[in-house]
């Protein structure tokens, strides 16, 4: 039996293009090791949104991208100078943020026809709309922090948003469709609120503003699999030590700007509750493939479903293989498992389409 052909894709044109990289490395690594298995064609998307198969999975220098290969129409990716190409088995999507994450890549995968890793074109999208998110959680019976919404096109009232955030600081401020803490603010007092709007308007058209829960710790759930066969990690925590809450530096600039506790120190009743929220929500959104949803949780324990992410960090430092080796399952099994759910849903899509 040959090896699958895995086209391993990464970068992007989003501001979290080095997350994505750094992720795309221990995806490469881990299913480069199963030799009989897999075949790996790490496929680079640079910041001006060229496409480049590359030999190895990394950040690319100039000198690379000047003698890499493009995307071809027929669905391979082919060197210029024609010295090899490949028609992927499955794709297996490490990007992040805005035309990654969000159903734009989905939809052009879908047109490629070809079987990729991870939720579809709808869930992505909805996935990436905090509010929607919201909304759906709350359908789902799944607690959420109130929140406001302000947009670029639309006129607001002013006083009346100044009024509800007096009542309720601090406030967060984020952009509606971004990740990995692009954007978002704090703000402690009413000078920093329209300043904050400002600069999450910066990365979006549309900007939430969301009651602040006090005390709050960042608890965190990952998830797997599609239908009925889901599997949810146990959870875990992220604690600041840099900076006053869990924004991009301390994710991924300063060194050892967070602290990770997995499994998180919190009831067994807590955490049952949380795993059962997160999969009712990657239910709730038609999940399929992977995701991680986050939770916030005041000094009283009562808990808010903060977001979901449909394509979270990969790398060892994730949060998604840390969580799942906690409830021990080994990354290597879940990528096998997500690859085969992959070709799955594809066979399932065309047999839909030979039946009509």
């Amino acid at each position: 039996m040959s090896a699958t052909k895995v086209i391993v894709l990464y970068g992007g044109k989003s501001t979290e293009h080095e997350v994505s990289v750094h992720s795309a490395q221990t995806v490469c690594r881990v299913l480069a090791a199963q030799t009989a298995k897999y075949q790996i064609y790490p496929v680079f998307i640079s910041k001006e949104g060229y496409w480049f198969l590359q030999k190895t999975c990394g950040p690319q220098t100039p000198e690379d991208i000047a003698i890499t290969p493009v995307l071809c129409p027929d669905k391979t990716f082919q060197a210029l100078d024609g010295s090899f190409c490949v028609k992927a088995d499955v794709v297996f999507p490490v990007v992040h943020g805005t035309n990654c994450e969000d159903g734009t890549l989905q939809g052009f995968l879908e047109t490629l026809q070809v079987p990729y890793v991870g939720c579809g074109v709808l869930t992505s999208a909805v996935g990436m709309d905090k509010e929607l998110t919201k909304l759906l959680a709350q359908k789902a019976g799944i607690p959420i922090t109130p929140y406001q919404r302000v947009s670029r096109h639309e006129p607001y009232d002013k006083a009346a948003l100044a009024a509800w955030v007096q009542e309720r600081l601090p406030v967060f401020v984020k952009p509606v469709r971004l990740g990995s803490s692009v954007g978002v603010s704090k703000v402690t007092r009413m000078d920093q609120l329209d300043p904050a709007i400002q600069t999450a308007l910066t990365f979006d058209t549309d900007v939430l503003i969301e009651q602040g829960v006090d005390h709050a710790r960042e608890i965190f759930c990952a998830v797997y699999g599609q239908d009925n066969h889901v599997v949810t990690s146990a959870c875990g925590e992220l604690r600041t030590v840099a900076g006053e809450f869990f924004d991009y530096n301390a994710k991924y600039v300063v060194a050892g700007g967070c602290e990770t506790e997995v499994p998180a120190k919190i009831p067994a009743q807590t955490q049952q509750a949380m795993r059962r929220d997160t999969r009712a929500l990657f239910r709730q959104l038609q999940g399929h493939g992977l995701a991680r949803v986050d939770f916030l949780m005041d000094a009283s324990g009562k808990y808010y479903m903060s977001e979901i992410n449909t394509i979270p960090g990969m790398s060892e430092t994730s949060l998604f293989p840390q969580l799942f080796e906690a409830s021990g399952v080994h990354y290597e099994q879940i990528l096998d498992e997500l690859i085969e759910l992959a070709r799955q849903a594809y066979r399932q899509k065309q047999s839909l389409v030979t039946s009509r």
